[in-house]
C-alpha cells in the first residue's frame, strides 16, 4: 500500500473523529441549553465512574465549558467502593495529567452489598443508594450546587421500558430534576447521545476505563435484555428508536389514562370543536422521522 493512500486513511480518519466529537458537542449543548442545566456561576461535580460514558461527559464539558458564554466551575469526583482489583492509580493519574480539581471518595460500600444481598441477586439497586447518599453530601462538602451524571440517551429509554414492562408506569430518566432529598439539582447532560457514539469516542480518546467487577458478572439483569431488544430494533427497524426517544418529550395527557394527569371527570362536551379530541377511530399514525432535539442557547454559534 502505497504512502498516498495510507496519508488519506488517515486523513479521513481524523475527519470522522472530529465530526463525532462536534457531534457530541452539539449534542451536549443542546441538552444544556433546553434544560437550563447549567448557568452562570454554577459548580458542577461531574460524577467520574472510570467507564466510557463518564469520561465522555467530562470531555465534553471540557471543551463547553472553554466555549460557553457564562463561567462555571467543574469538579471530577470519583466513588472508590473498594471493588476487587479496583485500579485506584488510574483516575487520578488521568486527571492530573488533565488538570482538572478532582476528589476521590473512598467507601467501602462493597462489602455492604456483598453482606447483605444474596449470592445471584441483582446488587444494583443497594449499590446505586448508597452511592447516591455519598455523592449527595460530597456535592454539599465541595460547594457543589450541580450534580452531573453520565447517562445517555439508550440510558433514558431503558429505564423507561424497564419502569413500563416490570414496573407498570410510565417513567423514564429526566434530563434534570431535584434529588430525592430535595437539596441538590442532578442534571444528564448527554441526554441526546447515543451509546453507540460514547463507545466510539472511548476508543478514539483512548480513555483508561475501569471495568465494574461488582455488577459486571450479572449478565441476566433486566436492563440488558431491554438493551438487547433495543438493538435488535435498531438493526431491524432503523428509526424506530428514534422515534420512541422523541415521543419521551411529545406527551399527550388526555390520550393517556392517568385521572392525575388530566381530569377526565370533570370534562364536559361544549360543542366547540377541539382538534385534540377524540376522533373514535384514529388513523394508523404516519412513520415520520423523528424530530431533532430543540435549539441551543447554551453554546456561541
Amino acid at each position: 500500500m502505497s504512502e498516498a493512500v495510507i496519508e488519506r486513511g488517515d486523513d479521513k480518519l481524523a475527519y470522522e473523529n472530529n465530526k463525532l466529537h462536534k457531534r457530541l458537542c452539539r449534542l451536549v449543548g443542546q441538552a444544556i441549553g433546553d434544560f437550563n442545566m447549567i448557568e452562570e456561576g454554577d459548580k458542577v461535580m461531574v460524577c467520574l465512574s472510570g467507564g466510557k460514558d463518564s469520561y465522555a461527559l467530562l470531555d465534553i464539558l471540557l471543551t463547553l465549558r472553554e466555549r460557553a458564554p457564562i463561567h462555571f466551575e467543574l469538579v471530577a469526583v470519583n466513588l472508590d467502593q473498594k471493588q476487587p482489583n479496583f485500579p485506584a492509580d488510574v483516575l487520578p493519574a488521568y486527571l492530573d495529567k488533565l488538570g482538572v480539581p478532582y476528589h476521590i471518595e473512598n467507601q467501602d460500600t462493597y462489602s455492604i452489598v456483598k453482606r447483605l444481598i444474596p449470592e445471584g441477586k441483582t446488587t444494583c439497586s443497594l449499590c446505586s443508594r448508597l452511592r447516591r447518599g455519598i455523592l449527595y453530601r460530597v456535592a454539599d462538602e465541595l460547594g457543589c450546587n450541580k450534580i452531573a451524571l453520565g447517562h445517555h440517551r439508550d440510558d433514558i429509554l431503558e429505564t423507561f421500558f424497564l419502569n413500563m414492562f416490570f414496573g407498570g408506569k410510565l417513567k423514564g430518566m429526566p434530563a434534570k430534576l431535584v434529588s430525592d432529598d430535595g437539596k441538590h439539582m442532578v442534571i444528564r447532560p448527554m441526554a441526546y447521545v447515543k451509546e453507540a457514539d460514547t463507545e466510539r469516542y472511548a476508543a478514539v480518546k483512548g480513555f483508561p476505563i475501569i471495568p465494574c467487577d461488582l455488577c459486571g458478572s450479572q449478565e441476566n439483569l433486566q436492563r440488558k435484555q431491554i438493551k438487547g431488544l433495543m438493538r435488535e430494533w435498531d438493526k431491524k427497524h432503523p428509526g424506530r428508536v428514534d422515534s420512541i426517544f422523541s415521543a419521551l418529550s411529545t406527551v399527550v395527557p388526555s390520550h393517556l389514562m392517568d385521572r392525575d394527569l388530566f381530569g377526565f371527570q370533570d370534562i364536559k362536551a361544549d360543542g366547540v370543536a377541539n382538534a385534540l379530541g377524540d376522533i373514535a377511530f384514529d388513523e394508523e399514525p404516519c412513520a415520520t422521522p423523528a424530530a431533532e432535539p430543540g435549539t441551543i442557547a447554551f453554546m456561541p454559534r
